[in-house]
């Protein structure tokens, strides 16, 4: 996959092929765009529950915190909590972005995404972040904070069933808060449905 530089998303972005809601043209970098921190979090009550079992995962483990605009969120040593972007992306079938942390705030110990960072063609909403402080003291969050990057990377061919296609049950398509996991134990698809089906040309090879 060739990751798309600047001209390219600027061009696409003019096209409303990528969509990205608030645009702000000062965001761009060489082969990526800054992303804003949000006002919504979700914090976890470590108290509600003995373990996280992935074969059962825990329901009402996590709580939404929203922010006033001038109103930091405090993010304590050792912790974990989600957070989502101020911005809206939507990408066309033929696009996968990534997003990453900032190099400057990593250096300062806050990680932006645990392992999360790969969006899929199809993809509408915010994106949530994983937050983690690796540090000895609290950070203050800011909504409005240049937080992390997303760049861009076209598929040979279009996706034949997009994220958000009715057969995948997509789990975080349109989300616009910073969203808890709905983690299943295995491939997203409707009740019902079985394997995705393949285009009668077959499958794209690499």
């Amino acid at each position: 996959m060739t990751v798309l530089s600047d001209v390219t998303i600027r061009q696409l972005v003019a096209e409303e092929r990528i969509r990205i809601s608030p645009w702000d043209d000062g965001m761009v970098q060489p082969a990526s765009v800054d992303l804003k921190l949000g006002r919504s979090f979700r914090v976890f009550h470590n108290h509600r529950v003995t373990s996280i079992d992935l074969a059962s995962p825990p329901d009402n483990l996590t709580e939404q915190v929203v922010c006033a605009d001038d109103e930091p969120f405090v993010i304590h040593p050792g912790e974990f909590a989600l957070g989502r972007t101020e911005e809206w992306v939507e990408l066309p079938d033929d696009i996968v972005a990534r997003i990453e942390g900032k190099s400057s705030l990593g250096r300062l110990g806050l990680i932006v995404h645990a392992t999360a960072g790969f969006c899929d063609p199809g993809w509408k909403g915010t994106l949530t972040l994983e937050l983690a402080n690796l540090t000895r003291v609290p950070i203050l969050l800011r909504p409005g904070l240049p937080i992390a990057q997303l760049s861009f990377m076209r598929l040979d061919r279009p996706a034949a069933l997009p994220y958000g296609h009715p057969e995948l049950g997509s789990h975080y398509h349109g989300q616009v808060e910073a969203t808890e996991s709905r983690y299943e134990g295995g491939p997203a698809r409707l009740p019902g449905n079985g394997p995705a089906r393949v285009p009668e040309d077959g499958p794209a090879r690499g």
